[in-house]
């Protein structure tokens, strides 16, 4: 089912922390943004986007899809994470979660769990690509 989530509420004050977030992500946010930015699944990404009162890493309104990058710092805030969750749940949003780790030790292993849930979620979808050197699909 496609729900196009055009607004969501968020708190104009986080824009400009958004803004400094985006101009100082980790590498790892740097590498899976590499993967979604310009369409390159098909689908449009806001990075470091405010939703409520939290500033989610990655975006798609298209399908109301968060995606969030746990550096070393989600260690200590995993009961933070739950209550973050719960608030984007209630908003009709899903959160999939990927530790840094995950994203640079199998780039290609998070993004095609990425393209998965969206072929899982969309009523008809744009031909996705793997990311494969030699855009090999997965069967």
């Amino acid at each position: 089912m496609n729900k196009k989530f055009t607004f969501v509420p968020y708190n104009p004050n986080l824009k400009k922390f958004a803004q400094n977030l985006r101009k100082n992500g980790s590498k790892a946010e740097l590498v899976l943004w590499n993967k979604l930015k310009t369409n390159q699944l098909g689908y449009d990404f806001h990075r470091q986007k405010p939703i409520l009162g939290y500033i989610v890493d990655f975006y798609m309104p298209e399908l109301g899809l968060v995606i969030e990058v746990d550096g070393i710092s989600h260690v200590y805030k995993a009961e933070d994470d739950v209550n973050r969750d719960a608030d984007l749940i209630r908003l009709g949003l899903t959160v999939l979660r990927f530790s840094d780790n995950e994203i640079l030790n199998n780039t290609e292993g998070v993004v095609n769990t990425i393209i998965d849930w969206i072929e899982r979620h969309v009523t008809s979808s744009p031909t996705l690509p793997r990311g494969r050197a030699n855009n090999e699909h997965l069967p």
